[in-house]
């Protein structure tokens, strides 16, 4: 894990509104900037809202974001973006949403395929100007130069990592959030913890990230279990909010690691909804690495108000408790992800090594595959 003098570089957007009521200030942005054709993507909940935007002038709302988008869903969204020619695209929603706008701001305007830009950097310079508004908190994608679809021929996450996907404005408004079920706001809290966790784990660990990731976990730990026993909870909710952008920016310089890659095939093969795959596997992989992180797993614990400890069978077992709680199937095959395929999985998960070259204790194909049936 990296010390004070270990180079990073942070990028964030150049403006963050954060707070109740700040959804309005897309809206004061395009008018200060005279941008008069904005292209919204968002989940088809969400398009029934965009007045929460205070948009003027030309929009088009693509409604058709769907939970893990592909690529078709993806080329679905740049074709209309091309065809209505956009100077604003703003992504409205949870990652899924965001994510795909943060692609359609970069590829609509020419014809340059996915695949030819899966990686980092190798997008072109953006010319259209990109909004990020979250109306959940679990991704921290509002403030991310990654974004992630699913390609169906191989299963496997393409990851688009630049500079160039990073927002001119990020929003994060609670009161968006207020809708939320308390499933959904369960399962996309243990993702913000994810990030935060992993982040804090991870072996590009860096003191300016610690920051952000420590006070990510205790606001979790704080406030998840409030927001989901009363949703209009706003102190719950803004609470989450926080956490979710701290850990959004855990993922710039530092990243998710093995957390993330074991989760990745629930969603890619069963399509297991992104917060609920993290939240099913956290407890596994945090246990998992307690040996090499004894002091830091620790600190986790106490920062989500457990009682701490290294020990991995107790790490499992109280962090596992602790999902449960809050009311999250921890069962894969109850989630419909059947034994018969965990071999695959693991097979799959352990080629995903841009995440799993992060991990703080070396993990291979049979360590995935144990941890698969422990969350049986």
């Amino acid at each position: 894990m990296a010390d004070l003098t270990t180079p990073i570089e942070l990028l964030m957007p150049p403006i963050v509104k954060f707070g109740p009521g700040s959804a309005a200030a897309v809206g004061a942005f395009a008018g200060a900037r005279r941008l008069s054709r904005t292209f919204v993507v968002a989940d088809a909940f969400n398009a029934t809202r965009i007045d929460r935007l205070g948009l003027a002038g030309s929009v088009e709302v693509f409604a058709g974001v769907v939970p893990e988008p592909d690529v078709p869903n993806l080329e679905t969204a740049l074709a209309a973006a091309r065809a209505f020619r956009p100077d604003f695209v703003v992504g409205f929603g949870g990652g899924s949403a965001m994510d795909l706008a943060k692609l359609v701001a970069v590829l609509s305007p020419g014809a340059v395929p996915i695949h030819d830009v899966v990686g980092p950097d190798k997008v072109a310079a953006r010319t259209v100007a990109l909004a990020q508004v979250a109306t959940t908190s679990g991704t921290g994608s509002e403030v991310g130069i990654r974004a992630l679809v699913t390609d169906p021929a191989t299963q496997n996450k393409l990851a688009v990592q630049s500079r160039e996907l990073l927002a001119d404005l990020a929003v994060v408004d609670p009161d968006l959030t207020m809708t939320v079920p308390a499933r959904i706001t369960a399962e996309t809290g243990v993702d913000a913890l994810a990030h935060c966790a992993e982040a804090y784990t991870n072996i590009k660990a860096h003191p300016t990230i610690d920051l952000y990731a420590l006070e990510g976990i205790r606001l979790v730990g704080r406030f998840l279990a409030r927001a989901v026993a009363d949703g209009s909870d706003v102190e719950a909710r803004a609470g989450l909010a926080l956490a979710s952008f701290y850990g959004g920016i855990c993922l710039g310089p530092v990243n998710t690691h093995a957390g993330h890659a074991v989760a990745y095939p629930l969603g890619t093969r069963h399509h297991v909804p992104h917060g609920a795959a993290n939240a099913v596997i956290f407890p596994h992989v945090l246990a998992y690495n307690a040996p090499a992180a004894p002091e830091r797993t620790a600190t986790i614990l106490a920062a989500l108000g457990l009682e701490p400890s290294s020990e991995p069978a107790v790490v499992l077992e109280r962090a596992k408790a602790w999902c449960l709680s809050l009311g999250i199937e921890m069962s894969m095959e109850k989630r419909g992800v059947p034994e018969s395929d965990f071999a695959a999985m693991a097979k799959e998960a352990s080629a995903i090594r841009r995440l799993l070259d992060n991990n703080p204790r070396p993990i291979g194909e049979d360590d995935i595959l144990a941890i698969y049936r422990a969350a049986r």
